[in-house]
């Protein structure tokens, strides 16, 4: 399994000038991604790596989110790597299965943020960490959407509410970084 791609795209994010928290996330999902060869796998016991798609209109005023139907939380689209070490492909994938859009467009190959967050226990499946890249991809907010199986609902939400729908430190880090990107 081919790491060096994703050992790349990590490096560089982590010489950006990031916040104390994202920083040390980083530096952990590199030394994670070196000590498993198998991390690009959800077999991988102690956590997998994933790939997340922050979807945004053209002019960077809304972000589409998901009601998570295991987790319960507006989140941003995304999924596992499942061996797949093009990560921005994996995002790309997961925009448009979770949710319908036929044009979504990654904004730059760079990843915009990390996060590593854990995954509660669930039948069958003992719980575990998410190492997350996540990309900046662009999207028309005009085009359907279908909900999957994968939410409960979909919608495109105005930046400055994101945080009324999900308080979590790492949706606020997304919403402050969009203006920007």
């Amino acid at each position: 399994m081919h790491r060096s791609p994703v050992l790349g795209l990590l490096q560089a994010h982590a010489a950006l000038a990031l916040d104390p928290h994202e920083a040390a996330m980083a530096a952990d999902m590199i030394a994670f991604v070196h000590a498993h060869p198998d991390c690009l796998l959800r077999s991988c016991a102690p956590g997998h790596l994933t790939g997340s798609a922050w979807i945004v209109s053209p002019d960077r005023r809304r972000t589409l989110l998901a009601q998570h139907r295991k987790l319960d939380k507006w989140l941003q689209l995304g999924g596992h790597a499942d061996g797949d070490g093009d990560l921005a492909a994996v995002a790309l994938r997961e925009a448009r299965e979770e949710s319908g859009l036929a044009r979504v467009t990654l904004v730059r190959p760079a990843v915009f943020d990390v996060d590593r967050h854990w995954i509660p226990e669930r039948k069958g499946e003992p719980g575990h960490y998410h190492y997350d890249l996540r990309f900046l991809i662009a999207a028309d907010p005009d085009e359907p959407l279908q909900i999957t199986h994968e939410s409960k609902d979909l919608a495109w939400v105005d930046l400055d509410t994101v945080t009324t729908l999900n308080p979590e430190e790492s949706m606020a880090r997304m919403v402050r970084k969009t203006p920007q990107a």
